[in-house]
């Protein structure tokens, strides 16, 4: 019986895979793992980038002078005006301020031979406002008190805004108590009202001339506040009027007389 041999020159075939597969599959693991090194060390690199300018900012923010500060807006349009104004020797001045945090300041100034001797501010609250200050802090040194000076109470007074609480200097701020401070804080929609008067011989004369300055003060427009022009508008119809009857008492302060201080700045 004859034996078949197999030839020696035909192709084995067997169940292993072909090494350049095998090569193929090895480099395409390993691209992927360096592809998946890659992107994970990226990722890496920017948590701690943000994690890093995170911290920076921090640090700016409680480095002391870097905190945003109130600036004068030249460019913004006057919200409020004076009425009646007259043509006595009085300088004034209309000055906005305005605070990154959304803080306005408008603020009403009287001069006699560059000494302040009136001011009016209305603050329309920002995130800037700090609740926990004690309310009327700043009026003294806007007053010209020395610093660690202290008002205290010196009364009430009636306006169209309500009630009005009246501040002089304690006793011993070398006769800075010729003036008069005064704040109205109102909650809704967040305006706080404050200034001084040093003009009048007298406590009753400076009483009247805030008094006056007050109701005077006009609304002229809301902005993007229409709480405040409905408090104006329902001050107005509380409005009481500036005239005296004793001629001592309307020569003794110049806002108590009909007309008040003409303000020579720009409107």
């Amino acid at each position: 019986m004859s034996s078949f041999l197999a030839d020696p020159a035909s192709p084995s075939y067997t169940t292993k895979i072909h090494p350049a597969l095998t090569s193929l599959a090895d480099e395409f693991c390993a691209t992927v793992a360096r592809l998946f090194a890659y992107v994970g060390t990226l990722a890496l690199v920017a948590i701690l980038g943000v994690h890093g300018w995170d911290q920076l900012r921090a640090i700016e923010l409680d480095m002391p002078g870097e905190a945003p500060s109130w600036s004068v807006a030249d460019h913004s349009f006057p919200a409020f005006a004076i009425s009646q104004p007259d043509h006595s020797e009085k300088s004034g001045t209309y000055a906005i301020l305005r605070h990154p945090s959304g803080g306005r300041k408008d603020v009403f100034q009287w001069s006699d031979r560059e000494k302040p001797v009136a001011e009016l501010e209305i603050y329309r609250l920002g995130d800037e406002f700090d609740p926990v200050q004690p309310a009327g802090a700043d009026i003294g040194p806007r007053m010209g008190l020395k610093p660690g000076s202290r008002l205290e109470a010196a009364g009430m007074i009636e306006s169209k805004f309500g009630p009005v609480a009246l501040l002089h200097p304690a006793v011993g701020n070398n006769g800075a108590g010729a003036c008069l401070g005064f704040l109205k804080s109102i909650a809704d929609p967040g305006v706080r009202i404050s200034g001084f008067s040093c003009q009048g011989d007298s406590l009753p004369a400076r009483r009247a001339a805030i008094g006056c300055m007050l109701d005077r003060l006009m609304l002229l427009t809301s902005g993007n506040m229409p709480k405040l022009a409905e408090l104006f508008a329902r001050a107005e119809l509380k409005r009481a009027s500036c005239m005296t009857d004793g001629p001592s008492t309307a020569s003794a302060d110049w806002v108590t007389t009909p007309e008040n201080p003409r303000l020579r700045g720009s409107f």
